[in-house]
């Protein structure tokens, strides 16, 4: 095995977590959905840390990476918006800031070429707090209360922390846009 498509298979591992996770919480199967969603959590930081430790990057991995995320997370704040876990308006504004991001990204490559994705801070650490609610939500679903209004202050700062790296993107990526544009001139 060459080491350096490790990243890449955990990826590849965390995708193929998002039909078990589905069908756990489905099932109402809490414990399992936390464990699993956890190790997918994990997975997530552990790939990152190899890919830049070890200088292990590449293209396919800088398209699995948030694929694999998009993927676990939307389809975890779908379905918990549709079993009542998460409010169905906090769901659309974190679907919605995909979709803006994946139609610039698709806009982009149309008008301009190719180009090469990076996550910017914010979208990291939006990513994380999204991670943190979904845990959070099923800790407590899964019979592990936590304190005060935990979930709620988290459910705020994944809406601050979308609004930041959504808006965040569009400005980048204009500025992209733009500069290609007049380097055509």
């Amino acid at each position: 095995m060459n080491w350096s498509q490790l990243p890449n298979l955990i990826s590849v591992g965390r995708i193929l977590l998002v039909g078990p996770l589905a069908w756990s919480l489905a099932s109402e199967r809490y414990g399992t959905t936390l464990v699993l969603f956890t190790i997918a959590g994990v997975s997530d930081a552990l790939d990152g840390f190899l890919a830049k430790r070890y200088g292990w990057t590449s293209r396919l991995g800088s398209l699995l990476d948030p694929l694999a995320d998009k993927l676990l997370l939307v389809t975890m704040f779908v379905l918990m918006a549709g079993f009542q876990m998460l409010p169905v308006w906090l769901v659309a504004l974190a679907v919605l800031r995909e979709v803006v991001i994946l139609g610039g990204a698709v806009a982009y490559h149309r008008l301009h070429g190719p180009f090469h994705g990076e996550p910017t801070p914010a979208s990291k650490v939006n990513t994380f707090l999204q991670i943190a609610l979904v845990i959070a939500v099923l800790l407590e679903h899964a019979a592990f209360p936590l304190p005060g209004a935990t979930v709620e202050w988290l459910g705020l700062a994944v809406v601050a922390s979308i609004l930041v790296s959504g808006v965040q993107y569009v400005w980048i990526w204009s500025r992209r846009a733009r500069s290609a544009a007049k380097g055509r001139r």
